[in-house]
Order: structure tokens, then C-alpha cells, then sequence
């Protein structure tokens, strides 16, 4: 039996797919039932609550051969982080009353820094706060998700893909979530391990690249647009990010573009994504034509 945390979202999807291909069992920590049906339906064994109730993430670790967590994505944190250091802490007391063989962790690209990472930060304490665990841990850190340029189906029909990427020629770490989930998914049943070990996972792409793919998928010519950086609040206001609360989202970018993301830390082992931005793009436009 193998804990996958954030079951409903991509990447915990992406680790409960591989490992059922695996015919391996899963149980996942849920608030919502209904979101999970789909799973339940295919036998993942379903344990309510969420990585706010400690009592809860003991219960789902209890007797498993081995657990993917991670934290809940928030594009609006507080200046503190509180809410991710609230899940941390109740992550090392679960992890240390009901300890597993091992455990794989969602971590990101930039996470070995401290600062200037914005709303990678959440992720670098991640890493800080689970060093004080003696189990076998392994931080997957991944690099941006081909599937956060999906928005480029509707609107670059136009020809032009805005992005973030400063300047769109150059080359970032990049990858698809269903890699992600392989990758933890051979962690969590592969060899075992000691210690904990740092895995960068991603290709080195860029938006020019990313953009082209996008074309190809949509058969016409599409460029990526370097979005003024003076523009940038505004522009995650309207993507629901609540005003003068942008910052972070906006200092993660920064950190991409300074190439504080790239792969290549050392003592790091580097594994390569085999899903391409083209693939993600094909898959979601077949299930939107049909």
C-alpha cells in the first residue's frame, strides 16, 4: 500500500496512475469524496481529511510501504508562509509517529536556495523542515509544468503565446507532471535507499521552444510574447491572484529568469523528462475535439 497525498490534482493523479499500473495498491487522504470518485471507483482506498489534521496524515501513513507528499499549492501565501509551515509541521510529527520505509516529496527546481524564490519558498522549507527526519527521503524537485502553458490553446489562436519567460529564447527547467508522477512512482518502488537524496527532474526548454510545439499541435504559427514586466500584477490579478498580493508569484518568475532554476546543483542526481510540451498540448486539444 502506497499514501499518495493531493490525489485530485495532477501530479498526485499523475503517482496514483503509475503505481495502480504497477498493480500496486493505493490509499490517498481526502476532503472531498465526491472529487475523488474515479478513484475509489478503481480501488484506491480513500481516508478523509486533509494535510491540515495531523491525526488524519498519521492515519493514511499507518502501515504503507511507502508515501508521496507534498504541499497544497497557494499563489497568494502569507508573508510568513504560515499555511505551508502549518502542513510541514504536521507532516514531520505524522512522519515521525508513523514513519515509513520511505518517502518521496514534491519539491521544485530553486529549492536549495533560501531566499528570492518567492513562492518557491513554500518548497525550500519543505526541504528544511523534513532534513530532521532520519527515514529514506527523496525531494523530487521538478521543474515548471508544461501543463501551466495549456491556457495557450484558446489563447494563442492568434499566433502569440504570452509568457513570463525573460528572454523567451532562453532555456529553463521544464516538465510534464505525468513525469513527475513516474519518477515518484519508480522512487516509492524501486530500489530501496538510505538517507535522503535530491532528484532534478525536467529538460532544459524554452518558451521559444514551448511556443513552437504549441504550433505545431495547432497547426499554424505561434511566437512567444515576453509579457513588460511592469505588467505582470496586473496580469495575475485577473488570474484571480487578490491585489497587492502578487509578489510572490511574481518573484518565482524572477528567480526562473535569473536561472537560479536550472538544473545542475551539486550533489543532485538529474533525471531527464521523456513527455514533451508538444504531447501535453496534443493530449488536451484530442480531449477537447474529440
Amino acid at each position: 500500500m502506497f499514501l499518495v497525498m493531493g490525489i485530485t490534482g495532477r501530479v498526485g493523479g499523475a503517482t496514483a496512475r503509475h503505481l495502480l499500473a504497477q498493480d500496486k495498491k493505493v490509499r490517498a487522504l481526502v476532503r472531498n469524496r465526491e472529487k475523488a470518485t474515479q478513484w475509489a471507483a478503481r480501488g484506491v482506498e480513500l481516508i478523509d481529511g486533509d494535510w491540515n489534521d495531523v491525526t488524519a496524515v498519521e492515519q493514511a501513513l499507518e502501515g504503507v510501504e511507502g508515501a508521496f507528499v507534498m504541499l497544497p499549492s497557494v499563489w497568494a501565501p502569507s508573508p510568513d508562509f504560515r499555511e505551508a509551515k502549518s502542513v510541514i509541521e504536521n507532516y514531520v510529527e505524522a512522519l515521525t509517529r508513523a514513519a515509513p520505509p520511505r518517502v518521496a516529496v514534491l519539491s521544485s527546481m530553486g529549492a536549495n536556495r533560501t531566499e528570492g524564490l518567492g513562492m518557491i519558498t513554500a518548497l525550500s522549507l519543505l526541504e528544511q523542515g523534513l532534513q530532521r527526519l532520519p527515514l529514506p527521503i527523496a525531494y523530487v524537485r521538478a521543474g515548471g509544468f508544461f501543463e501551466n502553458f495549456l491556457y495557450g490553446l484558446h489563447v494563442a489562436q492568434g499566433g502569440t503565446l504570452p509568457v513570463y519567460y525573460n528572454p523567451t529564447d532562453r532555456k529553463s527547467t521544464m516538465v510534464a507532471t505525468d513525469d513527475i508522477g513516474a519518477e515518484v512512482a519508480t522512487l516509492l518502488t524501486g530500489p530501496a535507499w538510505s538517507g535522503h537524496r535530491v532528484v532534478e527532474l525536467g529538460s532544459m526548454v524554452s518558451a521559444d521552444e514551448v511556443a513552437a510545439q504549441l504550433g505545431e499541435v495547432l497547426q499554424r504559427d505561434v511566437n512567444a510574447f515576453a509579457m513588460p514586466r511592469d505588467g505582470w500584477s496586473a496580469a495575475f490579478e485577473q488570474f484571480g491572484i487578490p491585489k497587492g498580493q502578487t509578489g510572490p508569484a511574481e518573484a518565482m518568475f524572477d528567480a526562473v529568469n535569473a536561472g537560479w532554476m536550472d538544473v545542475g546543483v551539486a550533489g543532485t542526481e538529474h533525471v531527464a523528462g521523456t513527455t514533451s510540451a508538444r504531447d501535453v498540448f496534443a493530449a488536451a486539444h484530442k480531449a477537447t475535439t474529440g
